[in-house]
């Protein structure tokens, strides 16, 4: 009974992160369209701001199963939250000097913490239970995440969109007193909420500090990649990981652009239920408010579809088998994108929107299938699997290349190819299972 205890204890602090994670790294996309004006970005060169933050994935996410074997899950959670908070604090001075290379300083800083953080919390939570239900756990752990992510969306529209951006030329034309004015108004619009975030961070360390975390299994059993590395399970998973986040950050980045081009702005405005929505949750009269905020808080809806999804899905992979639940939302996502490119208008929105619904499952079905039958070394299996997560690095700056060169729409046919392979990998994942089912029915039988 007290093991059961500590065991859930355990779950909901580390639920805690799971939210604040998805939070801060959906903020971090609502900086994008802002950055883009600021510092006059191409699609290219702004997908660059998600390389920054997702490559730190790819640097960190080893070495921080190596810390994890040393250390252990409590002072790995401690460090990753105290190397958040750092990140936060650089917005600060990045915003009042207006400097792109401290907001890529800062982006990666954040996204090393938040790295240590996935690596530890990921397969923490799948071995607090029986192996059975550990995709069920972590899709219910998943869907808190998917809360943080879907309320960002509004609070970058509120606190980080809705000033009007200046070019270069119009501040230009400024005095210096009025240009003056309007540095400090646009650079408190991005510190003032990292500043709330960084607080917060350090409340949370601060819990954990004190509060007793069960120790499970032997995280120094092995440092030794090249056996996790030969289980070809892991690496397909590995792949998929690295489509699955490049193809959810990709949608997610560009959507303001992406609703922009379709002139939504005026649509949402001429839509009354769109515009109670968009005036409800900006809570000022839309007409005057700036277009990427008033297509920005439909972003929201992306990720409430990923929260939402991810309730269901811990209750859908508790009674069918994780891969076939897997199989049938790569389909979802690839159908709501063949829509909205092939449409128009509000039909064109929500069907991507509704992509947000099927990514939900994703993650953590991916994650726990592919670390499955790893036993003590799945702190090494996590590493290799969240170094993947510098998908999110490579495929929206490939995205954005394709977008300057063609056309939103050529761009979502990598976002498809994406989906294609994880409805590979689930297929596969599927046939194994089945294999095994039949197996053991055989066995029984015998």
């Amino acid at each position: 009974m007290n093991q059961r205890k500590s065991y859930r204890t355990a779950f909901i602090f580390l639920t805690i992160l799971f939210f604040l994670w998805g939070f801060i790294t959906v903020l971090v996309d609502s900086l994008i369209p802002r950055l883009k004006e600021v510092f006059t970005l191409s699609y290219f060169e702004a997908g660059m701001v998600q390389f920054a933050f997702f490559g730190a994935y790819f640097l960190f996410s080893i070495p921080a199963g190596y810390i994890l074997s040393k250390i252990g899950y409590k002072k790995g959670i401690i460090l990753g939250l105290t190397t958040m908070a750092l990140g936060c604090l650089l917005f600060y001075p990045a915003a009042s000097y207006r400097e792109f290379g401290l907001f890529m300083f800062g982006y990666f800083t954040l996204a090393a913490g938040i790295t240590i953080l996935q690596v530890a919390a990921n397969p923490y939570v799948t071995i607090l239970g029986p192996a059975k239900t550990a995709s069920s756990r972590l899709n219910l752990s998943q869907a808190f995440n998917s809360l943080g992510t879907s309320i960002a969306p509004a609070m970058g529209a509120l606190f980080i969109l809705q000033d009007k951006v200046m070019t270069s030329a119009e501040i230009e034309t400024l005095n210096e007193q009025a240009k003056q004015s309007y540095y400090i108004a646009e650079a408190a619009a991005v510190q003032t909420p990292f500043l709330a975030i960084a607080g917060f961070i350090a409340v949370i360390a601060l819990f954990f500090v004190f509060v007793q975390l069960p120790k499970i299994g032997d995280t120094a059993a092995s440092n030794d990649y090249r056996k996790v590395l030969k289980n070809s399970n892991l690496i397909l998973g590995a792949i998929a990981i690295f489509c699955y986040v490049g193809a959810e950050v990709s949608l997610g980045s560009y959507m303001v652009n992406y609703f922009l081009s379709l002139n939504l702005a005026e649509v949402v405005r001429q839509t009354p239920l769109m515009n109670n929505i968009a005036t409800w949750i900006l809570s000022k009269d839309i007409s005057i408010s700036e277009d990427m905020a008033v297509v920005g808080v439909f972003v929201t809806f992306y990720w409430m579809g990923a929260m939402v999804g991810r309730f269901i899905g811990s209750y859908l992979t508790s009674i069918l088998p994780p891969a076939k639940v897997l199989t049938l939302f790569a389909l979802g996502a690839i159908g709501m994108i063949l829509v909205s490119g092939a449409s128009a208008g509000l039909i064109a929105m929500w069907s991507v929107i509704a992509v947000g619904f099927f990514n939900s499952i994703m993650f953590p079905t991916i994650f726990s299938l592919a670390l499955d039958g790893l036993g003590d070394d799945k702190p090494q299996g996590s590493g290799v699997l969240c170094t993947m997560i510098v998908g999110g690095a490579i495929i929206p700056p490939a995205y954005g290349y394709l977008t300057d060169q063609f056309s939103f729409y050529i761009a979502f046919l990598l976002v498809i190819l994406c989906y294609a392979y994880i409805f590979f990998y689930a297929s596969l994942s599927q046939r194994k299972h089945s294999k095994l089912m039949k197996a053991s029915k055989e066995s029984i039988s015998q």
